[in-house]
């Protein structure tokens, strides 16, 4: 009790309460602008913890952590281009709600869900580390192999067309992540020479093409483009009610412990990561729901589901960082280092021998999710003023931005290249109805799939592993079980057009 008297008086400092609001708004910041991910937003203030206390400098990088984990949701809310990876299933239903004229219920849900994913999975960050911590640490390449082809069978949720449409784009998806280096053997593969391809596509500079330079030019293909912004901006209602979206929260209180939970046991896998947290939330709310229909039109608990999972997700990769020594993303890789730096190892006895430390990072976690409540609820008024900057000059911003986002991320003229030919792929998709969400999905998981799997056969060539591992067992059941779904969604979707129509028809 002493250790945490003493972390609160340290943590509630004024100058530490100021590092961890400016790490908040400029993670806000960086987290909104596409490309610009959180892991290169906390990068850049790794070298300015050095020369700080270990607790303020890991509380001021706490802050930049959960501020860009939050700011994601604004672009992807208000432009329909997720500003971080971990934003990805976010755009599916909060764009639609923006574009019937609701950003402001778009943003307020969604900051609101981030908030609570935030509190809930810092509760079980410090209830239920040691148990968690223990379960993630028995993952071998069989259950992360066995996770990532569950994560795969969203592709057949995710897509709004016909499923061999959604399938398609899936495994297109997965090819473009076969290019490169082999994960094992390290071969070139489909290199065709060129030293650029030899690290494969990035990601980022893909999402970002794929989202935001295919919409662009789908609205330039229409010609009535400005009008129609005019029309929607003058419908739209820039503010929301705070009583209105907590009592959202609190009707959907299922769906927020869900996605929270969910988030936090993905977070908790080294290497998974809150991009599959969020996506893997939206696909179980999806299918738990009583209207599935409803997801991708604009409902409140696609929101929920994506961003109550993204924010958790930081909580249980904080969960091995802490307990284990062992870093569950990027981001904590770096924290660990900025500890490494000042003598700090953690790990197992971490906790015991440095309880003000320890205590004093999961006090900081709480304020910055506090503060970013704050910082984004006063923003937000300026943020959905986005929508009020006409196309013919919102257009070049969004676009020097993505080329400038997509360049910065290994300082080369390749990613730039890579925005704009996926760009156009992903608006020959848009154009055919093949689903680019299901296509982004396979560009993430099919790489961590392949490797896995690669991993587990040169362990042992035994495939009963995949079954008989209690962990792997229970994940290939909901795969099956999810497929199973999915087929029996998508039969009972197309009988009832076909009665539709032949309704239509008779009348």
């Amino acid at each position: 009790m002493e250790e945490i008297i003493i972390s609160l008086q340290a943590i509630f400092q004024p100058g530490m309460l100021l590092t961890i609001a400016i790490g908040v708004f400029l993670g806000i910041i960086f987290g909104s602008i596409p490309g610009f991910t959180i892991t290169m937003a906390v990068a850049l203030t790794l070298p300015f913890s050095f020369g700080m206390e270990p607790l303020q400098g890991i509380s001021l990088m706490m802050g930049v952590w959960l501020g860009g984990a939050s700011g994601g949701l604004i672009s992807a809310a208000l432009l329909g281009i997720p500003g971080t990876p971990s934003a990805l299933a976010t755009t599916f239903d909060g764009y639609p709600m923006t574009k019937k004229g609701k950003p402001g219920k778009a943003l307020s849900v969604g900051l609101w869900s981030s908030f609570f994913g935030s509190i809930i999975g810092g509760l079980i960050l410090i209830f239920a580390a040691p148990l968690l911590a223990n379960w993630a640490l028995e993952f071998g390449p069989w259950e992360f192999f066995s996770l990532m082809l569950f994560g795969l069978t969203a592709i057949i949720s995710l897509g709004d067309g016909p499923l061999s449409k959604g399938a398609i784009a899936g495994l297109l998806g997965m090819f473009f992540g076969t290019f490169g280096l082999d994960p094992v053997t390290s071969s070139p593969r489909f290199t065709f020479g060129q030293i650029e391809l030899s690290a494969g596509f990035d990601f980022l500079p893909i999402l970002i093409g794929v989202f935001a330079f295919s919409q662009l030019l789908s609205e330039l293909k229409n010609h009535q483009n400005n009008q129609s912004i005019d029309s929607i901006n003058q419908n739209m209602s820039f503010s929301y009610p705070v009583f209105k979206t907590i009592k959202i929260m609190f009707t959907s209180w299922v769906n927020v412990l869900r996605s929270s939970i969910v988030g936090v046991i993905v977070g908790a896998l080294p290497g998974a990561g809150s991009s599959i947290a969020n996506v893997l939330s939206y696909d179980i709310a999806k299918k738990s729901s009583r209207n599935p229909k409803k997801f991708g039109t604009g409902t409140a608990d696609g929101v929920i589901a994506a961003e109550s999972a993204n924010n958790s997700s930081e909580g249980g990769a904080l969960i091995t960082t802490l307990a284990l020594g062992i870093p569950g993303s990027a981001v904590t890789a770096m924290m660990m280092g900025a500890l490494l730096i000042h003598g700090i190892q953690p790990g197992p006895f971490f906790i015991s021998t440095q309880p003000t430390l320890a205590y004093g990072i999961f006090i900081s976690f709480f304020v910055a999710a506090i503060f970013m409540l704050i910082i984004q609820s006063f923003g937000i008024r300026l943020f959905v003023k986005i929508n009020d900057v006409p196309f013919q000059y919102l257009l070049p911003i969004v676009i020097v931005l993505c080329a400038f986002g997509s360049f910065a991320i290994n300082n080369r003229m390749f990613d730039v290249w890579v925005l704009l030919i996926f760009g156009l792929i992903g608006y020959v998709m848009k154009e055919y109805g093949f689903s680019i969400p299901s296509f982004v999905l396979g560009v993430i998981l099919g790489p961590m799939a392949e490797e896995n799997l690669r991993r587990a056969l040169e362990t042992s060539a035994d495939l009963s592993l995949f079954v008989t591992r209690p962990i792997s067992g229970v994940l290939i059941l909901l795969t099956v079980l999810s497929i199973a779904y999915g087929l029996y969604s998508s039969r009972k979707t197309t009988n009832s057009k076909s009665n539709d129509d032949f309704s239509k028809t008779a009348n």
